[in-house]
């Protein structure tokens, strides 16, 4: 079944549109909070709070929330070592796909100052589904004959998530300490292999955008046999680089299998099959509402949609001066 613009950017419920299925949706996870702190940092499945332990002298758990007791050193440090230990708890319980993909990279949880409270390792963070941030890039070229060519990636079989999916040109996570525009000079020129002056000279920011996705997985799978959907609040800071015909960008790592510069037409159709990975396909709609491939002429849903790339997102996040 072919998906729309609007089915790809309309995934978690709003409570101002659908406060039934909003609170339906809700009562299958725990509010994942710290002692103190006054803010939701993110939401824990059920099934995974009642799969494991949680030692009483770092957790408290009611019926709507889980949240970390403040150690007396009120460190970001101590925090991210209580995390951990779930973590590792997590992995003896069965939920082994955290150490499948365990890359010792981790993601900062912000507090409501925009300070960092405490840190998750990356392939357990849509456990705790906490606010995750990322650089996307979107390459293109221009001519009077073809309009605009966009370079689109095929990522590796071997990749951990969304293997053989297609993607941006460049794009990565925002770990911690990284800021938005190093992040993506990096992964531009070791996924894509363009030069770095003509990344430099050329790339020029555009904007973020802000969205909460769910995603069924296996790694929520609980000890009942029951599969809860993830959640995966995101901010995607974008970029875009026009590039000369002869400019031609080529797999470096094994991040990639290979480029191809597509038509409008053709890209429209992969997001129409969704073959896209889900935070690559949103970035792409946003290219497509900029550069007026989409318009409240060629789609209903066309405000809609806007808002929903640019959703307020109820957990506190990083600011960056871009």
């Amino acid at each position: 079944m072919s998906k729309t613009l609007f089915d790809i950017v309309s995934d978690f419920p709003y409570h101002e549109e659908e406060p039934v299925r909003f609170a339906e949706t809700l009562k299958s996870y725990h509010a994942f909070k710290v002692q103190g702190i006054d803010a939701t940092l993110g939401y824990i499945p059920n099934t995974l709070v009642q799969s494991i332990t949680w030692p009483k002298d770092h957790w408290m758990i009611d019926s709507a929330a889980i949240s970390l007791i403040n150690p007396p050193d009120n460190a970001a440090s101590t925090r991210t070592r209580i995390i951990h230990d779930a973590l590792n708890r997590m992995i003896e319980t069965g939920y082994t796909n955290i150490l499948k993909g365990w890359r010792n990279e981790r993601f900062p949880v912000y507090g409501p100052g925009g300070d960092v409270i405490l840190e998750i390792e990356r392939s357990a963070s849509a456990l705790f589904g906490i606010v995750t941030s990322g650089v996307q890039m979107l390459c293109y070229v221009k001519d009077a004959k073809d309009g605009i060519r966009l370079w689109i990636a095929k990522r590796s079989m071997q990749k951990q998530t969304y293997p053989g999916m297609l993607d941006c040109t460049a794009a990565g996570a925002l770990s911690v300490g990284e800021s938005p525009r190093s992040a993506m000079i990096l992964e531009a020129t070791e996924e894509a292999s363009i030069g770095r002056e003509v990344i430099e000279s050329g790339m020029r920011y555009v904007g973020a955008i802000s969205y909460f996705h769910m995603k069924e997985s296996s790694i929520a799978l609980g000890t009942d046999g029951v599969s809860t959907a993830v959640l995966l609040p995101e901010v995607e800071y974008l970029y875009e680089l026009q590039l000369d015909e002869g400019v031609v960008p080529r797999p470096k790592d094994s991040e990639v299998e290979d480029f191809r510069l597509w038509n409008m037409d053709q890209v429209l159709d992969a997001l129409g099959r969704g073959v896209f990975k889900p935070n690559s396909a949103v970035v792409v709609i946003d290219f497509f509402i900029r550069h007026g491939v989409i318009s409240p002429e060629t789609e209903p849903m066309y405000e809609e949609i806007i808002r929903r790339l640019h959703r307020r997102l109820p957990f506190p996040t990083a600011v960056w001066s871009i």
